[in-house]
């Protein structure tokens, strides 16, 4: 499970309960309106392309002089004339929604190039993140074009609606891909909030429960929670380091008393009698009741199945496997170079 392919984008307006999930694109920056441009396009053809739809510059820092009015005007004669040919190649290629990428060594577009694109009805967005190229290839099936000889129509993406959309309870706008003809198995969340603080909680929110799921795919089980299959391992472990003697014995429990410190903590973090709660705990546990782990909605400890509180396997496993490497490890170390 690739959580790259869950694309999450955030607008700050809203409740988290606007939040929605689009089979498709959204672009957090609404379409470019130069000169009239399109908002809406039904049936879109669209290209991601990577070069500049501006006047070229030289690779060192040089600078034009002109010392007449004449040469002036052919000089914007010319870059009018290089701008509406690359205009002319992306109409050619049938593509009536353009997607720019961001450029850091000059303007990836200007006003005269989005004045050609609006009267040639093309939808314009811009400031495409270089980041986001891969994601937007996966989903709409569409390939970069790094040139402007190699725009073809074959390397475009097509979907059945593209539209610029107005957020309720803000006046910010944000562009919708949906329809799209052979999607990825890609999807994007439109994340809602009323604030920066607020979008920036549900994000991780919703990132720990995408972990939850991944983890649930690649290890197919549930256990209890509430600390229960950590009290159920130091008790076994305990009665198994009576049938060992020596080192191993000492060992043994002293790795069943460390898996006792989850339920602890997990006691005192909610505010509850730590001791008290792991005791009982423990007699739970020693009766054979294995599912019982500690309920920090009614402080007491019950039946964890009973209270639908499960987790998946491979969250514990994960973690007792790492807490054990990184023991051995300092275990390891032979000698320790205090830094003062």
């Amino acid at each position: 499970v690739d959580l790259r392919d869950i694309r999450i984008v955030e607008q700050v307006g809203g409740t988290v309960d606007d939040s929605e999930l689009v089979r498709g694109i959204v672009f957090q920056k609404g379409s470019s309106k130069a000169s009239g441009g399109p908002t809406t396009v039904e049936n879109a053809k669209i290209g991601l392309i990577q070069f500049c739809l501006s006047a070229p510059k030289t690779d060192m820092d040089n600078s034009l002089v002109v010392s007449d009015y004449a040469s002036m005007d052919r000089t914007l004669r010319e870059e009018r004339k290089y701008i509406l040919g690359l205009c002319k190649a992306i109409k050619k290629s049938g593509c009536n929604v353009l997607l720019i990428q961001k450029s850091i060594l000059r303007d990836a577009y200007n006003e005269l190039s989005l004045h050609f694109l609006a009267k040639m009805d093309i939808m314009v967005i811009t400031d495409i993140e270089r980041t986001d190229v891969e994601f937007i290839c996966k989903s709409l099936g569409c390939i970069p074009m790094t040139h402007p000889d190699a725009v073809k129509p074959d390397k475009l993406g097509h979907a059945k609606h593209v539209a610029e959309v107005v957020m309720q309870a803000s006046s910010q706008r944000v562009v919708k891909v949906v329809g799209i003809e052979n999607p990825g198995k890609t999807v994007t969340v439109l994340l809602r909030g009323s604030n920066d603080l607020v979008l920036a909680e549900a994000s991780r929110s919703l990132h720990d429960a995408q972990c939850v799921v991944r983890s649930l795919l690649k290890e197919r089980a549930f256990i209890a929670g509430g600390g229960a299959p950590e009290a159920e391992m130091a008790l076994r472990l305990k009665e198994y380091a009576l049938t060992t003697t020596g080192m191993a014995s000492y060992c043994i429990r002293a790795f069943a008393d460390s898996l006792e410190v989850i339920p602890y903590t997990l006691a005192e973090n909610a505010g509850m009698k730590a001791v008290q709660l792991v005791t009982e705990l423990r007699k739970q546990h020693a009766e054979g009741i294995s599912g019982t782990g500690i309920n920090v909605k009614k402080s007491a400890v019950t039946d964890m199945y009973e209270s639908n509180v499960i987790q998946p396997l491979l969250v514990s496993i994960s973690a007792i496997n790492l807490a054990t490497e990184t023991v051995s490890m300092i275990l390891k170390v032979d000698d320790l170079i205090v830094v003062a």
